[in-house]
């Protein structure tokens, strides 16, 4: 990227940065939801212990309907902000794809680092690879969120939005998130196979790639 492209992306993820902070209750409500479907699983368990891939499922499936509550929140709000034709006409498309993307990354980690802590209490699992955990869970959000911005924007003034973006991202998400199971289980159980890490580290890329090369012609024929 040139030097401006970086500033432009910084601009954008700033101005996101900025919005969450003025509307955090949205954010706010992704967590609860988060929280209470935990409570909810821990309490209909009854302190049975979960197989190391059924927890492991269990926990992408909270995060992956995290991301669906607040995923398409991004371009829906600048459209009825009325700011969405400012910015196709002020903003590139690199800039706000990046910036949008990058700070959902960010904010779907960062839910993720809470919300696992307190899943693992929860469900009772013990964790022997923290260090591939992490990792896993760094790919597999960043994943989640490219596919998640570029998929927003796609659904931008549809109708029943929500309901469409559900279904076109669970088929674009399944390549990233069954390893992610795999490699999360294997963590749990001490058992794991790298080869899966790298996997998820492709999809980063292509997924990278396709939504910059795709991007563009979405943008500017909005």
């Amino acid at each position: 990227m040139h030097a401006s492209l970086y500033r432009a992306v910084e601009a954008v993820f700033r101005k996101e940065a900025r919005i969450s902070l003025r509307s955090r209750s949205s954010w706010l409500v992704v967590l609860m939801f988060a929280l209470t479907t935990l409570s909810c699983v821990s309490l209909l368990m009854q302190g049975d212990v979960l197989s190391p891939r059924l927890a492991a499922a269990m926990l992408w499936v909270i995060l992956f309907f995290s991301l669906l509550s607040g995923a398409g929140r991004g371009f829906a709000d600048e459209e009825q902000a009325g700011t969405l034709m400012a910015l196709s006409v002020y903003g590139s498309s690199q800039a706000v794809l990046f910036g949008k993307g990058l700070f959902m990354a960010v904010l779907l980690f960062a839910l993720s680092l809470l919300i696992v802590p307190v899943y693992l209490v929860l469900m009772d699992v013990a964790v022997f690879a923290w260090g591939l955990l992490l990792l896993t869970l760094l790919s597999g959000t960043y994943g989640m969120a490219m596919a998640g911005t570029l998929l927003s924007a796609l659904m931008a003034g549809a109708r029943a939005q929500n309901g469409l973006l559900s279904i076109l991202m669970l088929p674009v998400l399944l390549p990233i998130l069954l390893p992610a199971i795999v490699l999360t289980a294997g963590c749990f159980t001490g058992d794991v196979n790298g080869s899966y890490l790298v996997g998820m580290f492709l999809y980063d890329a292509i997924m990278t790639i396709a939504a910059s090369l795709l991007f563009d012609f979405l943008w500017y024929e909005d």
